[in-house]
């Protein structure tokens, strides 16, 4: 299969290097996903992933064909209609998080670790090490500081990796579960009236509480704190397993956190690296997600004073519009 651009139709993307074209042959689409830089995530663990997903019954992408030498591959087509456009047409938002949190325990059930690619290569899914955690956060320190910090960035910047370093250190559970790792409700699909799941190329298995910070604190979908809480505790009465609720409320809130600073980053690093301005209007709610996560526990509070002491309130709402 040779990839003819002009005759498919382009839809919109996301933050990566992706870029996503819809096929229609007579009555049937398909999705063309084309990645020149980063194929082998994007593409190729892309895939591995989406198999161990339907394997275990879950509604994902199905490859179609693939041409890796040409950096595509063809899958089927999920639709047009997100989670969240469907939550923005419901009364009842609620109703709609609950099959998501039930979508969310079913996946952490999964136990499948490894799957064949579609080069018949073993594919085993990472650990979300607290390595990979730390450099994940610290784009923050690497795109975001410099951009707004002048005076004294080098020494406030080796203070918070000493910092960022400190909060995971601090995490309790045990990384034992698969995590999507953007589990939010711009990356669910609605497909034939069930919730299907894209955009699984960085699933790892990590900690419990990660993907659930990714869904009720998601920096796309302003909710307010009660429904944030509806979200949690719903959360906690469905999940059966003798979970500690105060380790796990602690690892929530440090996962939050350290999430919403590698997010803050990746924003500054897509406004000046690929010039894609839109993203730096979501910093400022990014960064009262931070301020919500850092109210009850004293490890985390002391950390918010040293970022307010060295982020001003003017820099934290720069982007405010």
């Amino acid at each position: 299969m040779i990839l003819d651009k002009k005759k498919l139709l382009k839809i919109k993307g996301d933050a990566s290097f992706r870029e996503f074209y819809r096929k229609k042959v007579k009555s049937k689409t398909s999705i063309i996903i084309f990645s020149k830089k980063e194929k082998r995530k994007n593409l190729l663990i892309y895939d591995a992933i989406n198999k161990i997903l339907t394997k275990n019954n879950f509604i994902a992408p199905k490859l179609i064909n693939q041409n890796y030498r040409q950096n595509f591959i063809e899958v089927n087509d999920l639709g047009k209609t997100t989670a969240l456009d469907h939550i923005k047409k419901s009364k009842n938002k609620f109703v709609i998080f609950k099959k998501i949190i039930d979508l969310l325990i079913k996946l952490q059930k999964i136990r499948t670790r490894r799957v064949k690619n579609f080069q018949n290569k073993l594919y085993n899914i990472p650990i979300y090490t607290n390595k990979l955690l730390f450099n994940e956060a610290k784009l923050f320190c690497d795109w975001y500081v410099p951009e707004n910090i002048k005076k004294n960035r080098i020494k406030i910047n080796k203070k918070l990796k000493v910092e960022i370093k400190n909060l995971l250190n601090n995490l309790k559970l045990k990384n034992n579960i698969i995590v999507h790792r953007d589990f939010h409700v711009s990356n669910l699909m609605l497909y034939k009236r069930k919730l299907s799941i894209i955009d699984s190329q960085d699933a790892v298995v990590g900690n419990e509480a990660y993907d659930l910070a990714s869904l009720v604190d998601d920096v796309r979908y302003k909710t307010s704190n009660s429904f944030k809480s509806k979200i949690y505790n719903y959360y906690l009465k469905k999940n059966k397993k003798n979970l500690n609720k105060n380790s796990f409320s602690n690892d929530f809130e440090i996962l939050s956190v350290v999430r919403n600073l590698k997010i803050i980053g990746i924003f500054t690093r897509l406004a000046r690296r690929d010039n894609k301005q839109i993203y730096l209007k979501l910093i400022p709610y990014t960064w009262r997600l931070i301020d919500l996560r850092c109210k009850n526990n004293k490890l985390l509070i002391n950390f918010k004073n040293f970022l307010y002491k060295n982020f001003s309130k003017s820099i934290r709402n720069k982007y405010a519009s």
